[in-house]
């Protein structure tokens, strides 16, 4: 049986389909949210370690208010240089948290933490980075523990309340209630409790990004240091080490003029009157010239080897013939106690640099010969980082201090000079630790 024809028109060519029944473009909004959701746990996870550094530096504020009442008394004097390094250590902690959320803080601390309680006390005077330490820890000892608190318990209290319906019914008559505290007797109320723990959850959504932002507001302002504070700590630095340097020039001149005229001179004086001596004998009793002027000689080999020592002490001529790796090692191989020398990634640097370092070792080396009873030692030098890195390790008594004596004070003043840096760790029964740092950039 034939079909009938139907008049249904042909569909046009290349006619671009339209759009689905009921379709909506949801992709900007699905990454909205993803993208919230995303700022939103690491907000969390930033306020959770805030809290941490929050409880590490409330600790840090009462053991600082407690050092404080009993130096009243003097007692707690003898705290202070502990309570100085608990603080640096808190704020250091705080610096890293910053850091691995893209914050970098730079301090500029003037020195190291002093050892004495009044150097200790006085770096509270001098240096504004500790002050600056000491009231970030007031602010996120006030804020930032708070928040971090905040940013803990708010989930388990979406948590609690979202789940809430589920389990109400569960718990004995008249204790069921809210997180903010209001009863619940039947299920609309139950519900309702539900519906609060979805408002916590848009809370979080919402502000958890600021109130982290908050929350590291005080360290990104108090931990760093102002440019303007920076530039003229640096002044006041550079000004002294430059002072220093002088200083240690002229006593280095010093030094040499009197070498030269108390030893070299003397022994050249003693060389022309002994050449003399030997003329005389030369013309009045031939027999015993050469005794005469065997004696002239020796007293010449003396001075020049006097001579040739204190070129020495100038700048060491290994330095130019093995380099720094070589010349280390002859330090090392002419020291007492036996001393191991391990060098690495090192290069030419400029003669200054090279002369700075093998001064430090060979005074450090000097310093365990005649004064750390040690049984070996260790010297350690690394290029790293367009810095040179000098270590020098002895397991002796210890004790050493720089206001004792000039050795280590000398040390100090030739690194500083070059705009480095110098620790000296030794407790007293050992042992000796002295890293030094010097930039070495071309």
């Amino acid at each position: 049986m034939p079909q009938p024809e139907t008049n249904t028109p042909p569909a046009p060519l290349n006619t671009p389909p339209g759009p689905a029944t009921g379709s909506a473009p949801t992709t900007p909004l699905r990454d909205l949210t993803v993208t919230g959701l995303h700022n939103m746990f690491l907000s969390l996870e930033r306020l959770s370690g805030g809290l941490l550094t929050g409880l590490a530096a409330l600790f840090t504020l009462f053991f600082l208010a407690a050092v404080a009442l009993a130096s009243l008394a003097g007692v707690g004097l003898l705290l202070v240089p502990a309570a100085l390094r608990l603080l640096r250590t808190v704020a250091n902690w705080e610096r890293e948290r910053l850091l691995r959320w893209g914050v970098e803080i730079i301090h500029s601390y003037c020195e190291e933490v002093p050892r004495s309680p009044l150097r200790a006390l006085g770096s509270l005077q001098h240096d504004v980075q500790v002050r600056r330490n000491a009231l970030w820890l007031v602010c996120h000892s006030v804020l930032g523990l708070p928040l971090g608190l905040f940013g803990v318990l708010l989930p388990i209290i979406a948590v609690r309340d979202i789940t809430f319906p589920l389990w109400w019914h569960l718990l004995p008559p008249n204790t069921a209630g809210a997180s903010v505290g209001l009863p619940v007797h039947s299920w609309p109320a139950a519900l309702a409790v539900g519906f609060l723990g979805l408002a916590w959850c848009a809370i979080m959504f919402g502000l958890s990004p600021a109130l982290a932002r908050l929350q590291g507001l005080p360290g990104k302002r108090l931990l760093g240091s102002r440019s303007q504070t920076v530039l003229t700590e640096r002044i006041h630095h550079l000004t002294a080490t430059r002072a220093a340097a002088l200083q240690a020039h002229t006593t280095e001149l010093r030094r040499i003029e009197r070498s030269l005229h108390d030893g070299t001179q003397n022994r050249l004086v003693a060389v022309t009157i002994l050449l003399g001596t030997a003329r005389r004998v030369v013309r009045t009793r031939p027999e015993r010239a050469d005794e005469a002027l065997e004696q002239a000689q020796a007293a010449a080999e003396d001075a020049l080897a006097e001579m040739r020592g204190l070129i020495r002490t100038i700048l060491p001529p290994v330095l130019e013939k093995r380099g720094l790796e070589g010349a280390l090692n002859a330090l090392a191989g002419g020291c007492s106690v036996p001393c191991a020398v391990a060098v690495r990634g090192l290069d030419r640097y400029a003669s200054s640099i090279e002369a700075t370092a093998y001064f430090v070792v060979a005074e450090a080396i000097t310093n365990i010969t005649r004064h750390s009873g040690a049984t070996r030692a260790r010297v350690s030098v690394t290029g790293r980082e367009d810095r040179l890195h000098i270590e020098v390790h002895d397991d002796g008594r210890g004790g050493a201090q720089e206001g004792v004596g000039t050795g280590l004070a000398g040390i100090r003043t030739r690194v500083e000079a070059h705009d480095g840096s110098l620790i000296v760790t030794s407790p007293v029964g050992g042992p000796t630790h002295l890293h030094a740092e010097l930039p070495c950039a071309s």
